[in-house]
């Protein structure tokens, strides 16, 4: 499977670095592929690393204001043209999604893939990796967006909460038949 992962690149504490090289290694074990922003610094490194050393392939898509930090060694890196661009083709690359902690970037990331999941542009499956509880403000307005009517679909059609590495993984190969 072709797992697009949208994090942060900054350099985080191992309370987010340790889950995060977890699933990464998992995904590698599990034979995957890594489809992310391409970036070797901060958490992004972490889970590139941690996916390579355990036999997963890398697919980077940088972008072009950010290509002097873009990975080497990988089995595909592309460079988009801009933000817009570089979401599009790691959509395009990816099975499925896993949010893992980030900024604004990544919130963009992460509302871009459930507003095409919530029109039917797209059936992958996304899971929101809640590490150290990270996510438990955003997870709350989701529940209340749901509950006020804001979703015309369930919130389990559009995402999965998973708080462990092993939940997120399972939920994905579980949604795509993979054993």
């Amino acid at each position: 499977m072709n797992i697009c992962v949208f994090l942060s690149a900054a350099d985080l504490d191992d309370r987010y670095t340790r889950p995060a090289r977890d699933f990464a290694e998992l995904l590698g074990k599990g034979g995957h592929t890594l489809v992310w922003g391409g970036s070797d610094v901060g958490l992004m490194k972490v889970v590139a690393d941690g996916v390579q050393e355990a036999g997963g392939r890398l697919v980077g898509v940088s972008v072009e204001f950010l290509a002097a930090t873009a990975r080497t060694g990988v089995d595909e890196m592309v460079v988009a043209r801009d933000l817009a661009e570089r979401k599009r083709l790691l959509l395009e690359k990816a099975d499925a999604v896993v949010i893992m902690v980030g900024g604004t970037g990544t919130l963009d990331e992460a509302t871009e893939i459930l507003e095409l999941k919530k029109h039917g542009h797209t059936d992958k499956p996304v899971v929101l990796l809640n590490t150290a509880g990270f996510y438990d403000g955003l997870k709350q307005q989701f529940r209340r967006m749901e509950d006020e009517g804001f979703l015309p679909l369930p919130l389990t059609d559009l995402v999965f909460f998973a708080e462990e590495p092993v939940g997120a993984l399972a939920f994905l190969e579980e949604s795509r038949g993979v054993a």
